[in-house]
């Protein structure tokens, strides 16, 4: 469904500051994988998702969506088919606006000067029903006033309320309390199998990254250097997941810093 062939990505090219973040990578995704991707601060998990997502573009490589070559289609074309949720849930909502005129706008029914519809209403309460968390109940509240597992349950709505064909989760439970990163997370479960989602999400915790999806990645310095599914990623513990991963890179990288990186 997407093939990433051979991209590289640098900061700060042809200065003294020059990084190399991502390294002639590829990757094949098919089509409803749910891939969880790993790795320590800087190697380059947060970036990968920039460049599928278009919000920056690789110095060289392809990125094709269904045979489609998007390599150079900005991120607000890519929108259309590619969703995406980030850690602060500031970031994928409107505060000043309602519940409703937010889910309004994401869904793509009308525009900042249409009103909302009574079949439009009606849509969105039967969605914010399936969050389980009274929203249905508020529609006329600003979204500013919500708490961070509520506002992040509401942008993952937002993110499928037309469901995309890629779906990309940047570290989405990281700064929520351990009751909201669950229940986000069983949301997130819950949506993306529903939908037939294809989705990637970046993580730091690897026990999460083991026991959700079908599929795990570790990166290191802009590189994968672990690709696992089905039952061998099952089956693998923590321990097995950090000792595969020093094996691969001949370093020692302990789990801790692991998942504080």
């Amino acid at each position: 469904m997407l093939k990433l062939n051979k991209i590289t990505k640098y900061f700060e090219i042809n200065t003294v500051n020059e990084k190399l973040v991502i390294d002639n990578l590829s990757l094949d995704i098919n089509d409803r994988d749910f891939i969880c991707i790993v790795g320590a601060n800087g190697s380059g998990k947060s970036t990968l998702l920039n460049l599928i997502a278009g919000t920056i573009f690789c110095d060289s490589g392809q990125i094709l969506l269904n045979d489609d070559d998007i390599t150079l289609i900005p991120e607000h074309k890519r929108a259309k088919y590619i969703g995406r949720l980030f850690q602060d849930p500031m970031l994928s909502t409107s505060p000043g606006l309602t519940i409703e005129d937010n889910l309004f706008l994401s869904s793509g029914r009308g525009s900042w000067l249409s009103s909302i519809k009574k079949e439009d209403k009606q849509l969105f309460i039967e969605k914010l029903k399936m969050l389980n968390i009274g929203l249905e109940n508020n529609l006329k509240q600003n979204v500013g006033s919500l708490s961070g597992g509520q506002r992040q349950a509401l942008a993952l709505l937002m993110a499928t309320i037309n469901p995309p064909q890629i779906l990309l989760l940047d570290e989405h439970t990281a700064a929520l309390d351990p009751g909201s990163q669950e229940r986000v997370m069983q949301l997130t479960k819950d949506i993306v199998e529903s939908n037939k989602i294809t989705c990637l999400m970046v993580t730091h915790d690897m026990k999460q990254a083991l026991k959700t999806g079908n599929r795990l990645i570790m990166m290191n310095e802009g590189n994968i250097v672990l690709d696992i599914a089905g039952e061998e990623k099952y089956n693998m513990s923590v321990d097995d997941l950090v000792k595969r991963f020093n094996q691969n890179v001949s370093k020692d990288l302990s789990s801790d810093r692991l998942l504080l990186g």
